[in-house]
């Protein structure tokens, strides 16, 4: 008889061992209609290949992996086109396979489970029994331990033979071994989108269902994936592990450090297709290719002012709620953007970082460079609508055509008159 037992925090059913029985099918379970296919995906007998008579083994189309027999390789087609057939008629949850759905339906029964609860457990309590005696990072399943082992040994038992990357474990391999050969065999239904790994589908799809299932327990904030999550904690705890070799610099995220790189290097990777100018950054790459389409697809609700990032607006809508979020730590005085506070701190520290390469002067932040670098080249890019006169920096133009608007002798009479 097959015995399971519930998890007392989350009613999660488990199964230690398996006995052959023959069992009623739940009566609230529902088969759905099967979702429309890709016009080059085929499901059909002919999409299932036999490879090999003698062995007859059945080849999938998108990833090549191979299966003994036909119905297997049926279900395994699912998860590339995420079908879930089989939908519980009581919450709603769907599942690939029928005997998935079967077990899940335990839950709602109450039927009484028996089995390998423990290592579910320790989800809830935190509890990692297994440490490593070479850095002490404990884990709640011995396997995960022993994947882990293998950081510290130098070379990863998996190696790429095209780059000769090396990996702990042979599913990392497989999954890199598509950046080399551009495959993508599991696809989003919804959208379209291909992706490498299935672990990688699964974070897609909660893109379209706004599942965010990893919750900071300090602050509350939700995750689409366990590794934002990871990063998003060391806000909290100040912990920058990552440091520039080159001037000390901390960061919290592995990427970032990569971008900062850049900086000493000078390395600017992306390059726009149609001007040629090059950044550092991707994203800075994706927004500046907006200019060239006229692309605004940011607008603010209160003045119509349009933006081609949403970062943009974010921080024009400080201009309307009067937002300061980023206080000085010696004065006191709070700025609207986080740059603007960074410029601010050089006061109080004296450092000038940016050099003129003509006369050695420096200066606390980069416009003001851009704007002494014009008393050398003699460029004077901002001229006066009224009577032409022009001048080297934006300042200057502001406060000349207050000569022709009157707005300063209208302050000077004030001024006496108080």
């Amino acid at each position: 008889e097959t015995k399971y037992c519930f998890c007392k925090f989350c009613q999660r059913a488990t199964q230690r061992y398996l006995v052959k029985e023959e069992r009623e099918e739940p009566s609230d379970i529902k088969e759905n209609h099967f979702i429309e296919m890709p016009e080059d995906f085929k499901v059909g007998e002919e999409s299932l290949t036999e490879t090999t008579e003698a062995t007859n083994s059945f080849s999938c189309p998108q990833c090549e992996k191979t299966f003994t027999h036909k119905g297997n390789l049926r279900d395994h087609i699912k998860i590339h086109i995420g079908e879930k057939p089989y939908a519980c008629r009581l919450c709603g949850k769907s599942f690939i396979h029928k005997g998935h759905l079967n077990d899940h339906m335990r839950i709602h029964t109450g039927e009484n489970l028996n089995g390998s609860l423990t290592c579910h457990v320790r989800i809830h309590t935190g509890e990692k029994p297994f440490t490593c005696p070479q850095c002490e990072k404990s884990f709640s399943h011995k396997g995960s331990l022993k994947c882990h082992m293998r950081i510290h040994i130098e070379e990863g038992p998996f190696t790429c033979n095209q780059c000769g990357k090396n990996f702990t474990q042979q599913e990392y391999l497989k999954n890199h071994i598509r950046i080399h050969t551009g495959g993508k065999p599991f696809t989003c239904h919804l959208c379209g989108k291909g992706l490498t790994c299935k672990g990688s589908l699964r974070c897609h799809m909660r893109i379209h269902t706004g599942e965010k299932p990893f919750t900071c327990l300090q602050c509350g904030k939700s995750f689409t994936n366990k590794g934002n999550l990871k990063i998003h904690a060391r806000i909290h705890t100040e912990e920058s592990p990552l440091t520039c070799l080159q001037c000390g610099k901390c960061f919290t995220h592995k990427e970032n450090l990569k971008c900062h790189m850049r900086v000493h290097t000078g390395e600017k990777p992306f390059t726009c297709h149609k001007c040629g100018k090059s950044f550092a950054r991707k994203v800075i790459l994706q927004n500046h290719i907006k200019t060239h389409s006229g692309e605004k697809p940011y607008t603010c609700n209160q003045c119509g002012k349009r933006f081609t990032d949403k970062g943009y607006i974010k921080r024009h809508m400080r201009s309307h709620t009067g937002e300061k979020p980023f206080t000085c730590p010696q004065c006191g005085k709070s700025f609207t953007h986080k740059g603007n506070l960074k410029i601010h701190i050089r006061i109080h520290t004296g450092e000038k970082p940016s050099k003129c390469p003509q006369c050695e002067k420096s200066f606390t932040h980069k416009g003001q460079l851009k704007d002494h670098m014009r008393i050398h080249t003699g460029e004077k890019p901002y001229t006066c609508p009224q009577c032409g006169k022009s001048f080297k920096c934006k300042g200057h133009l502001k406060t000349h055509i207050r000569t022709h608007t009157g707005e300063k002798q209208v302050k000077i009479l004030a001024k006496h008159a108080i």
